[in-house]
């Protein structure tokens, strides 16, 4: 009998090394189906769930000198490097050995090339060291199915913000649709950049550090607002901040600077994720990505949520930010509708979009009971 036949859970173990974080994280899940309707079952406290609970979860992040920005060769260098050390962390945390573990869940993409490959490789060799099927995931995939798992977010419009995305994405017609995105560059990118142009620190996070220097600020300054149709362009405010930089700071406080970038970037996606709400009738806002653990953008977007009646469901940085949590929750619903990944076809791409690879995620929860049982 094999240790899948003998238990009634299985747990999996995920990778994430996308972009600056190298993550691990362990979650179990019951074997049988969720039910359609929010049950309260999911669990973040190492506690018994009747669905799913998360066991372990660690990360080291590469941080880079104020001023600079992470390349995908150091990078993967620092992940090489920690990588083996946090999956024997994640195993003692988890109270596990190699022979409990079901399935090993890598990301395949989007994201930096040469980091990527470090957890493909890694999950390659455990895969075949361990015996155990391989499932790759999506990134974007993984951070909405981690955000509703935890949440329990039922029928949401998703906000995905991050360093490399920006997206507002419903489900609508069976499927889960991209209602609007960014032109250009992501908003995380954006918020990043302008940290290297005042010189913040990029520890633990510039977007954290821009945060903190935003709540000191008090004066508003005008900054270009570009929002078109469903869309929104970040790199005009960016291309002013860079020439107008030294200029403004004689007449105003990094903080005010900080301050003013916050609030006009967040106005673009509330107005943007709003016109989503309207579209498709919800009641429901999720926010996920590294930049989805901002307060003032919890704060902005659940004032225009409460006003239509809503809720908005976020998460801290421990789940917001890249995690190998969030890659094991989304693989071991692909892996429970028998969607394993070949080891030929367990290559990385930088560009993954996000709702190809929802199909498989949609198979595994879509139950015949319910056609709500999606958003379980």
């Amino acid at each position: 009998m094999s240790r899948q036949d003998s238990r009634d859970f299985v747990i999996g173990l995920g990778l994430e090394s996308s972009a600056n974080k190298i993550g691990v994280g362990i979650m179990r899940h019951a074997k049988r189906p969720p039910r359609a309707e929010n049950d309260g079952s999911s669990n973040v406290d190492g506690h018994s769930s009747n669905i799913s609970t998360v066991l372990a979860n660690v990360r080291r992040t590469y941080i880079t000198p104020p001023g600079t920005g992470f390349l995908p060769r150091d990078t993967a260098a620092h992940h090489r490097a920690q990588v083996i050390p946090l999956v024997q962390e994640a195993l003692r945390a988890a109270n596990l050995s190699p022979q409990d573990i079901d399935c090993i869940c890598f990301t395949k993409g989007p994201g930096m090339g040469a980091p990527l490959h470090v957890s493909a490789l890694v999950a390659r060799t455990l895969s075949l060291l361990w015996n155990v099927p391989l499932i790759a995931v999506n990134h974007c995939v993984g951070h909405i199915e981690m955000g509703r798992m935890i949440t329990g977010a039922q029928n949401p419009v998703v906000l995905y913000v991050s360093g490399g995305n920006t997206q507002v994405i419903a489900y609508a017609e069976n499927r889960y649709q991209i209602f609007g995105e960014t032109l250009d560059i992501a908003i995380g990118n954006c918020l990043d950049r302008f940290a290297r142009i005042i010189g913040l620190s990029n520890d633990p996070s510039p977007g954290y550090n821009i945060e903190q220097c935003a709540k000191r600020g008090s004066k508003f300054v005008e900054l270009p607002y570009t929002v078109k149709g469903m869309d929104m362009s970040f790199s005009g405010i960016l291309a002013y901040l860079e020439s107008n930089c030294k200029k403004l700071l004689m007449e105003h406080t990094a903080d005010d600077l900080c301050f003013s970038l916050q609030e006009n970037l967040f106005a673009m996606l509330v107005e943007v994720t709003e016109r989503a709400m309207a579209h498709v009738g919800a009641k429901e806002v999720l926010i996920v990505g590294g930049v989805g653990c901002n307060e003032r953008l919890q704060q902005m977007m659940g004032v225009m949520v409460s006003e239509r009646g809503g809720h908005l469901f976020a998460t801290d940085e421990s789940f917001c930010i890249d995690n190998g949590i969030m890659i094991a929750q989304a693989g071991l619903l692909q892996y429970a509708s028998g969607n394993a990944t070949p080891l030929e076809d367990t290559w990385c791409t930088q560009r993954y979009v996000s709702i190809d690879s929802r199909e498989s995620v949609v198979q595994s929860i879509n139950h015949s009971d319910s056609e709500r049982t999606v958003f379980r």
